[in-house]
């Protein structure tokens, strides 16, 4: 079996205005079409969030 790593192609990025749910800072694009009933983060946000979450 050949299990070559192929690159992975960049994600279409979504232009707009929000604030991230934590801090405060504007958001201009994003990876995914947000929905009106869940927090956005920023990048810096997302990462603490994430570290705390996975942490044991």
């Amino acid at each position: 079996m050949n299990f070559e790593k192929k690159p992975f192609a960049p994600r279409q990025m979504i232009k707009g205005s929000w604030k991230c749910s934590e801090c405060g800072k504007e958001i201009t694009e994003l990876p995914f079409e947000p929905s009106p009933d869940r927090p956005i983060y920023c990048r810096e946000c997302w990462a603490k969030r994430r570290n705390r979450k996975f942490r044991r």
